[in-house]
């Protein structure tokens, strides 16, 4: 098994160029976002504590457990903005403006064009070409840079 330095250090080489690393910062929140959205759309028969569960929790239970076993500390951050991207989700949802899932889907799509259009100025293919798990490192890849800034280990 890859350790988190080697994930990132991987999914690094296809991401340089400065412009792609920019679109990278607006787009790979948004798409786990749009994600999350999606899935906080499927609401499961069950309350706990007061909290009316749904499949992005659920999911999300699954995704911190992958990150724990990827760093000790990393996982913090992503728990802390997919919690972020759940409220987020629940005050779309409340605002009743536009179907979430209408939105996750908009936000879906626009960002994996920036995505796309980002590797086509790098000249690389997405990494999750590669291996799907990639998809997965994004995200930490984006929160090892806040963790460096701040002077946290990962």
């Amino acid at each position: 098994m890859k350790t988190i330095h080697q994930w990132l250090a991987e999914y690094g080489e296809s991401h340089q160029n400065h412009t792609n690393k920019t679109i990278h910062w607006i787009c790979v929140p948004a798409i786990f976002f749009s994600i999350i959205g999606l899935l906080f759309g499927i609401k499961l028969p069950f309350i706990v504590a007061g909290v009316e569960i749904n499949v992005a929790i659920m999911v999300l239970a699954l995704v911190t457990i992958y990150y724990i076993t990827l760093s000790k500390t990393l996982w913090i951050g992503l728990l802390l903005f997919a919690v972020l991207c759940l409220w987020l989700c629940n005050l779309v949802e409340q605002a009743d403006f536009i179907p979430l899932w209408l939105f996750s889907i908009i936000v879906f799509v626009v960002a994996w064009i920036g995505q796309f259009y980002g590797h086509k100025v790098e000249g690389k293919k997405p990494s999750f070409f590669k291996d799907i798990q990639f998809l997965m490192i994004g995200p930490a890849w984006l929160m090892s840079f806040i963790y460096k800034k701040l002077g946290i280990r990962i």
